[in-house]
């Protein structure tokens, strides 16, 4: 499966574009659409130059497959559109969880897989960030077609 242009927009939404290199909350640096490698995979460093936003469109496009890898692969169940794009989002955003792919894998009934999505996941360097539990409770909206 790919990623559809809904779950496109929610990824870019809560990632928010930056032409320079930053620190993200959990102190590592980043760039464009929440990148931080590049095609290759070199990661990004504070001393990178700034890049256009055409620039962070086509890092991001180079590296959304692998994250849709990683759902493909460890789904075993067949996923609506929308449950797919809530995975890409979360394993965008945090590498994937066995946890959560074992929890839709074993048809885990929705509070169950809603409480996960809205319990986990929402720390960054020790803190709970409130951005993070928007974007858990988007994520596990999307999944659940809310």
């Amino acid at each position: 499966m790919k990623t559809s242009q809904k779950g496109i927009h929610l990824i870019i939404s809560f990632e928010g574009f930056s032409s320079k290199p930053y620190l993200d909350s959990a102190g590592i640096p980043t760039i464009g659409y929440g990148n931080t490698y590049y095609p290759g995979g070199k990661k990004v460093t504070m001393n990178d130059p700034a890049i256009s936003k055409e620039k962070g469109v086509e890092l991001f496009s180079s590296v959304l497959p692998t994250y849709e890898k990683i759902v493909n692969s460890k789904i075993k169940v067949p996923l609506a559109q929308n449950q797919f794009d809530a995975l890409v989002s979360h394993t965008y955003n945090t590498g994937g969880s066995d946890g959560l792919f074992k929890l839709v894998n074993d048809r885990a009934s929705e509070a169950a897989i809603r409480n996960w999505f809205t319990t986990k996941y929402i720390t960054a360097g020790g803190k709970v960030l409130n951005g993070l539990i928007r974007r858990r409770k988007a994520e596990a909206d999307m999944f659940f077609g809310k």
